[in-house]
């Protein structure tokens, strides 16, 4: 006999309980700002991508409204049939100059981005070679494929190239890495894979979701910060939804990657186009920090600084490079337990366990961002010091 509906989820249910892995979300009571509200309490936000204070900022909320006033509520349909207006394109056109490529298309999501670009891009009999610490949404896109996958070690460029000396193939080999890395925060080390990439024939696949906004000249990319934004053999894939602080995702190069993209991305020819305010607050975004360059300086000020002192109290931050500025803790209850306690001493950073990073390398992942104060700063490395010792895990 099978199970109803409510058995089966219940089990699953439970059995997450059993497991630790039960989530119950957080929820904000204020703007996304450096100073949220969370139970009812003021706190030092830590936990969201906001990285340039874009989220609630006054002239993204004023494109919103304008295109908004202009063009309505919604789009009404898919890009491919009555769903492409003038202001999609628009913003493409103003995407693609900024990353300086030849072509940008704008999808829902940064996650279905990946999605749509792998699977309209690999056929049966092409080769994929793909970072084992990719984000979720490559693995899925990955797995919607027929192609065959080789997995190498995490940024070990001499395990990508005995991966490419042992296996070649008459289709397209393909290098996929994210540019920076969600739960660590360091970089991909691009000036040695692209001239891999080169030399075995191989094209590459960047997903910038945490770079776009953060590395290179006005935040363009971890691909600009390399230099290789014009190396037509590159493909670059972001989110909207972090830094430019609004929701959707991007594939940014060759001319040609677009076309094949309207005609054969399934997540851009069968979803709802972006509706007028979404477009109008991604407008201001890009308007705003060529605007507001000084932005980028102070995320990495703050950066460089919340490190300085984590380190300084003892905390191991593993090696991040970036403003995801992780805090190991070791196993998951203790990085649970640290930020419920911070929480109490008014920061806002979320424990992440395994399955989301591997058994004994549970943290905190903290994200400083360009709107943060020095004093806000400290009132969060105030109560890390608490909390560090409250728990033994610094002295």
């Amino acid at each position: 006999m099978s199970l109803s509906l409510r058995d089966r989820i219940h089990a699953v249910l439970e059995q997450l309980k059993h497991d630790g892995l039960y989530i119950t979300p957080p929820v904000l009571e204020a703007p996304q700002e450096p100073l949220t509200r969370v139970n009812g309490r003021e706190v030092v936000n830590l936990a969201s991508n906001n990285y340039l204070g874009f989220a609630n900022h006054p002239h993204l909320k004023a494109r919103a409204r304008e295109f908004l006033e202009v063009w309505g509520a919604g789009s009404g349909a898919v890009r491919t049939i009555a769903g492409t207006f003038s202001y999609h394109e628009a913003f493409e056109q103003q995407l693609a100059a900024f990353k300086g490529t030849e072509s940008a298309l704008v999808l829902q999501s940064g996650f279905t981005a990946n999605q749509g670009v792998l699977g309209a891009l690999l056929q049966p009999g092409d080769l994929v070679f793909s970072d084992e610490l990719n984000h979720a949404s490559i693995i899925d896109g990955l797995r919607l494929t027929k192609a065959a996958r080789h997995v190498f070690r995490h940024a070990d460029t001499g395990h990508l190239e005995e991966l490419l000396q042992a296996h070649d193939s008459d289709g397209l080999k393909l290098i996929v890495t994210d540019g920076v890395f969600s739960m660590d925060g360091d970089v991909a080390p691009l000036d040695r894979i692209v001239p891999l990439a080169e030399r075995y024939g191989a094209l590459v696949y960047v997903d910038d979701a945490h770079g776009s906004g953060v590395l290179g000249e006005l935040g363009r990319g971890t691909v600009h910060h390399f230099g290789f934004h014009e190396n037509p053999n590159v493909i670059q894939v972001a989110t909207l939804s972090k830094a430019w602080a609004v929701v959707g995702g991007y594939a940014a190069g060759a001319r040609e990657l677009r076309e094949l993209l309207v005609n054969r991305a399934r997540p851009y020819l069968f979803s709802t186009s972006h509706p007028p305010a979404v477009v109008g607050a991604l407008v201001g975004a890009i308007e705003l920090i060529q605007r507001e360059p000084e932005r980028i300086e102070r995320l990495w000020d703050n950066t460089r600084y919340f490190k300085e002192q984590l380190a300084g109290l003892g905390y191991d931050t593993m090696g991040s490079q970036t403003p995801i500025t992780p805090v190991l803790f070791g196993e998951a209850p203790a990085a649970f337990e640290a930020s419920r306690k911070l929480l109490e001493r008014g920061v806002f950073a979320v424990g992440i366990g395994f399955p989301t990073v591997p058994r004994g390398k549970a943290r905190i992942r903290n994200i400083v961002t360009a709107a943060h104060t020095r004093a806000q700063l400290d009132r969060a490395l105030e109560a890390y010091a608490v909390v560090g010792r409250e728990l033994g895990v610094i002295a």
